[in-house]
């Protein structure tokens, strides 16, 4: 890790479900001692918006964010890479902390299947915080 704040970057295929849920939790909690950056192997046009709607049922609002493509500068740039799914599309760089997360794709789910990915997220992003940031 670098002596600046710690990057975490958060990868998914479509950047519209899991790695945008993932990356609004790791703002919030983080309270800013992180970059969060987001990314997609191959991004959709949008945010899914049921999404949207299970993270503001916990007060996020993760509406203006806009799905982006990864980009090998995306990953030089972090510490932490969470990959969420998008199978051998990262790039590998050494000195980088890689993470695969199994998660469901919660594209095209109803709300009620998407609030318990929701809730592993949350579950995840919480203890990799822990990791990275220590309770004082």
């Amino acid at each position: 890790m670098s002596d600046t704040k710690p990057t975490v970057l958060f990868v998914c295929i479509h950047n519209a479900g899991r790695s945008q849920m993932a990356a609004g939790y790791m703002r919030e909690l983080s309270g800013g001692r992180l970059e969060v950056l987001s990314a997609g192997s191959e991004p959709k046009d949008q945010i899914n918006p049921v999404a949207v709607q299970v993270m503001a049922e916990e007060g996020i609002d993760i509406a203006g964010e806009q799905p982006k493509i990864l980009t090998t500068d995306a990953v030089k740039e972090s510490d932490v890479v969470i990959t969420m799914g998008c199978g051998d599309t990262c790039p590998i760089f050494p000195g980088k902390r890689y993470e695969d997360w199994d998660l469901t794709d919660p594209a095209g789910r109803p709300v009620e299947e998407v609030r318990p990915i929701r809730d592993e997220i949350k579950r995840r992003v919480q203890g990799l915080l822990a990791e990275l940031i220590p309770a004082p």
